[in-house]
């Protein structure tokens, strides 16, 4: 088990001397290790990060490791995902997909970043086309997304500098193919960190 980088990424959070009562810290992640309850200290990490747009990559990258060593796929899963969007950014959108009597898609989606699908986000071709960009899709809070269901997702660009003009309330649509898989609004679209203010 990888107590380093579970220790590692805790003491990224808030420091003993300036926690208040309610903040997680080293200390308390420190707690639940020696008593071997090495999945509740990753899933509190994993809560706080989420919660902290500002941590590291080195803290995601952490986790990401121990979760591996726990084999806790879903958990490595998910923080190989922030590490990714660590460093490229955050798009956040309302997705919701068309039902099956009206789509090629009959199964759910699988919601842990699987998925790949081509999103039309308003970028054209030379000869004025849409042209489609693909990102990885993870739906939040469910493990899957069924024909004509509604959640909120998580986008992964493959050319992340081809996302740059999205801004929240833009309408964008899914592909698997040449129709209209799904229709998603906009919700949030973060920077990562270290990018200059435009």
């Amino acid at each position: 088990m990888d107590i380093p980088a579970l220790l590692e990424a805790a003491s990224l959070l808030v420091p003993e001397e300036g926690a208040t009562e309610n903040d997680l810290t080293v200390n308390d992640v420190w707690e639940y290790l020696i008593r071997d309850e090495w999945e509740v200290a990753l899933g509190l990490l994993e809560e706080l990060g989420d919660a902290q747009a500002s941590l590291s990559l080195s803290f995601w990258e952490n986790l990401a490791t121990a979760a591996e060593q726990m084999r806790l796929e879903k958990s490595a899963a998910w923080c190989h995902w922030r590490c990714y969007e660590t460093r490229v950014g955050i798009i956040r959108a309302d997705l919701t997909l068309r039902p099956a009597a009206e789509a090629r898609r009959q199964s759910p989606i699988t919601g842990a970043g699987v998925l790949r699908p081509m999103w039309n986000i308003g970028n054209r071709t030379p000869t004025g086309d849409p042209d489609l960009n693909i990102a990885a899709l993870w739906v939040e809070f469910t493990p899957f997304l069924e024909p004509g269901g509604r959640a909120p997702v998580r986008l992964a660009p493959l050319s992340p500098q081809q996302w740059q003009h999205l801004r929240p309330g833009q309408v964008i649509t899914m592909h698997e193919d040449r129709s209209v898989a799904g229709t998603a609004v906009v919700l949030e679209v973060q920077r990562p960190a270290a990018e200059p203010a435009a």
